[in-house]
């Protein structure tokens, strides 16, 4: 049930993502980093305060309230494109989704941005050399600008393993022991 309730805030906010989206592609004046670096500032303030979340997500507390609240926090410290935003999220209740909301802006903006995000995990730590070796082969194949996140884990035993977007390559050894005992047993 978790899992359904996650997929569905995910397509919401993706729906408010690309909403505000439209709105800052109006406005070439208007740069989409400092409008992702607001929202993001507004979900860090949000997570960091228990007091202005439990404002926030208590539904005994008036949409009047919560506005005089964000109105305090947010009027002068944000883009006015982003605190329009968020007085329209809290006429709907959703405030609440807000880091959702950046973490979806930020995938329109890399899409925009021609930018994929790339999880490599490998065996043992990676020098810088060997580091910058497989993004350069990342980037050709890819033909995007790309952004690494690299992690070590021991239990792969040897390769790599990729993950894009949802799809994942993994030419770890384990793996292919694994897909090795699966052929045995089967012939």
């Amino acid at each position: 049930m978790a899992v359904l309730k996650d997929k569905n805030c995910e397509l919401v906010a993706k729906k408010w993502a690309l909403a505000l989206m439209e709105l800052a592609l109006e406005d070439n004046n208007i740069s989409k980093e400092d409008i992702l670096d607001d929202l993001q500032e507004i979900a860090d303030a949000l997570n960091s305060s228990a007091e202005l979340s439990e404002v926030i997500s208590n539904p005994s507390i008036s949409t009047e309230e919560k506005q005089i609240v964000l109105c305090k926090l947010f009027q002068n410290a944000v883009l006015p494109i982003v605190y329009n935003f968020i007085f329209v999220l809290n006429l709907r209740k959703r405030v609440d989704i807000i880091s959702e909301i950046a973490n979806e802006f930020r995938k329109e903006l890399e899409k925009i941005k021609n930018i994929a995000r790339v999880n490599v995990t490998s065996a043992i730590e990676l020098n810088e050399e060997r580091k910058t070796l497989i993004k350069n082969k990342i980037t050709e194949k890819l033909q995007k600008n790309i952004i690494v996140d690299w992690g070590v884990d021991s239990d792969i035993i040897a390769g790599l393993v990729f993950k894009i977007d949802e799809t994942i390559i993994d030419n770890s050894i384990k793996n292919k022991l694994e897909n090795l005992g699966k052929e045995i047993i089967k012939g």
